[in-house]
Formats: structure tokens, sequence, C-alpha cells
């Protein structure tokens, strides 16, 4: 089943070739990219997770990341809209919307206390403190 040709691809290039005016893309370039598409490296030392995710093209104020536990939530919304000025009229207007979210699973729990985040240059990186045991690590003593 794998040696199936994505149908996709092959029949979205040639009618391309064949007739390039018929497909008209938005006038805002490409969609926001799937839950897969958002790369994600996490790094682990002994005292926490260091996660780098690429979410390029949203502003940082539209990035949410949330913690329950070990669980990384990351969501991230688009809203691309045209300006016009009073002496324009609007023939065509075309907007973009669109959300995309992803969670993964950490080994330990996170200090939410302890969390730092960055954005810069469409890379979030997130410091995540692991959470340590209440009582920590504790020897009997055998009598």
């Amino acid at each position: 089943m794998n040696a199936l040709i994505n149908r996709g691809n092959l029949f979205d290039d040639f009618f391309r070739d064949v007739a390039p005016g018929f497909y008209v893309k938005p006038l805002h370039g490409d969609p926001l990219p799937s839950p897969a598409q958002i790369k994600v490296d996490v790094k682990e030392t002994e005292t926490s997770y260091s996660v780098q995710a690429e979410v390029p093209g949203v502003s940082k104020n539209e990035i949410h990341v949330s913690l329950d536990g070990n669980v990384v939530t990351l969501r991230a919304e688009v809203k691309q809209e045209d300006s016009t000025s009073k002496d324009e009229k609007v023939l065509r207007s075309e907007r973009y919307y669109g959300a995309v979210s992803r969670s993964f699973q950490l080994p330990m729990d996170i200090d939410a206390a302890q969390v730092k985040a960055k954005y810069d240059n469409g890379v979030l990186t997130l410091t995540l403190p692991k959470k340590r045991p209440a009582g920590g690590v504790q020897r009997l003593v055998i009598d």
C-alpha cells in the first residue's frame, strides 16, 4: 500500500503546467501549517526540558502555550486582513483565519512556576524545568 502515488502532487503539477491560470492561489499566500508540519525539537537535561518549535508567520501575541502536568500544548492563530483607505472601493476581499494546535507528552511533570518562553524569528523556545517530587529521594535506615 505504501507504493501508491500521491494523487494530489502528480495531477496538481500536471494541471498547473497545462492550464496555469485555472488554479488561482489565495491573495495571502500559504495557509497555516498542519499540526504535523510544526517542527518541534525537544531536548532534556538533568533538571529541565528545552523545546524549540517553528511557528513562522505568527505574531507572539497569537501563540498560546498551556501546561497540564507533563502535557505541553502549543496553539497558534492567524488572522490576515486586507487594509483599505477611504478613497478605495473594495471589489473583492479575501481574508484568512485559522488555528493550529499540537500537544505532546514529556516523561516528567513540569514546574509551571519556573517556565520561560521566548519567541524570535519564527522560533518559539521554551525552557521547562522538571518538577521535583515533594519529598525527594529518601533513604530508609535498616534496623
